[in-house]
């Protein structure tokens, strides 16, 4: 598999450690980019061409 995902803090982190056994390349902000405002979210993900995994409902 060559996802790759970019997971938002509020994403859960089981969902995180389940599709990283998959082989989907995941970086979770909860690890690397904590307090991280959306706009700078959105961009890593854009500028490393991952999906934006997140449950934020007004995220922007």
């Amino acid at each position: 598999m060559n996802e790759r995902f970019l997971a938002n803090e509020n994403f859960p982190a089981a969902i995180v450690r389940s599709l990283r056994a998959r082989g989907c390349d995941v970086v979770y902000a909860a690890e690397s980019l904590v307090g991280a405002s959306d706009e700078i979210i959105l961009i890593e993900a854009v500028r490393g061409n991952r999906v934006l995994l997140t449950f934020d409902r007004d995220f922007g």
